[in-house]
């Protein structure tokens, strides 16, 4: 999946979260000043050329919507972080985020019971969704 700049995920997240927009429509979501319309245009012509947007031609207008999901998104993220950040050992970052007290003792138990859980396996590389 390609990455996505600060202002692609921004604009990404209304359609996650609205549904199918026009552009125009994108411009009511910012406040003064808003950004030029020709400018949010190229920048959703850019994520259909990746693959995050297609659209409905209505007349000489263009209705676009999410084909990527934003879980797909986030899965695809994560993984790429683990995979290049922490050499694709999700127990290195469980470590990290333990060492950083980013995760509490408590959250960490859950966790374990999630994965222990009957039915599921506990090889994270077993689950289409990691």
């Amino acid at each position: 999946m390609n990455k996505l700049t600060a202002k692609e995920e921004e604009i990404m997240g209304f359609f996650w979260e609205k549904g199918p927009l026009f552009v125009r429509q994108l411009l009511e979501f910012y406040k003064e000043p808003r950004p030029h319309f020709n400018t949010l245009s190229t920048i959703v012509r850019g994520l259909e050329e990746k693959g995050f947007l297609s659209h409905t031609s209505y007349g000489n207008t263009y209705q676009y919507y999410a084909v990527v999901s934003a879980d797909d998104f986030k899965r695809r993220t994560l993984k790429g972080i683990i995979s290049k950040y922490f050499n694709n050992s999700y127990l290195s970052v469980v470590s990290s985020l333990v060492k950083e007290e980013k995760i509490s003792v408590d959250e960490l138990k859950q966790l374990i019971d999630e994965v222990e859980k009957p039915g599921r396996d506990a090889n994270p590389a077993n689950h289409p969704e990691n």
